[in-house]
């Protein structure tokens, strides 16, 4: 996965709650390995029809939206089932960070597992960022990891938390097993240390 580096880029708005795993990427395409490629698949039943058609009234299918990086969306986003299939469609497509009010608990740490960054932040903040990115579509949020800052499309800057390992994680652009093994020099020093003060046991 790619290091997540400041970003700043067009925002796509899903006003709707409880959006859950299966209508993120829908359970007939699990079968796939994750090396296929995820992308074309997200949101698959909502952006197209059964004749494999776009449907125009679908938010990712504006033009305005095409090059979305950052997804804002109501409550409870990725609710439902644990896969993480639904993370690899959501990164595969584009997707760097999805900003909620609040995220299922399994689908919030499989985006931190796979390079993609979820934002909480008060529900009236999030209402008022989707408010302002249905008004004039194709605006940008802009997001510093570093600071734990984000810019909505008025200027405002608001803070958020993120776990400080993760955080090293996902700025490295690697999961969490591959970050500890560079820390293998370090680990054994310690381990050598630590053998040396105990020696007794």
């Amino acid at each position: 996965m790619e290091p997540f580096k400041p970003l700043d880029a067009v925002a796509v708005p899903i006003a709707v709650a409880n959006v859950d795993t299966d209508q993120i990427i829908p359970a007939r395409f699990l079968w796939r390995k994750r090396g296929d490629g995820w992308g074309h698949l997200l949101f698959n039943d909502l952006r197209f029809n059964d004749a494999g058609s776009p449907r125009p009234q679908f938010v990712l299918n504006r033009p305005e939206y095409s090059a979305a990086r950052i997804l804002v969306a109501d409550c409870n986003f990725g609710c439902g089932s644990s896969r993480e299939h639904a993370v690899w469609a959501l990164y595969d497509y584009g997707i760097r960070s999805v900003i909620a009010p609040s995220f299922g608990d399994i689908f919030f740490n499989n985006c931190l597992q796979n390079g993609l960054l979820p934002v909480q932040l008060p529900a009236a903040t999030v209402m008022d960022l989707i408010d302002a990115l249905q008004q004039t579509p194709g605006m940008h949020i802009a997001i510093d990891l570093e600071a734990q800052r984000l810019s909505g499309p008025d200027g405002a800057t608001h803070s958020f938390a993120v776990d400080p390992f993760r955080k090293a994680c996902l700025i490295a652009g690697t999961d969490e097993v591959v970050f500890t093994l560079g820390l293998a020099n370090q680990l054994e020093t310690f381990e050598q240390d630590y053998e040396r003060k105990i020696s007794w046991l």
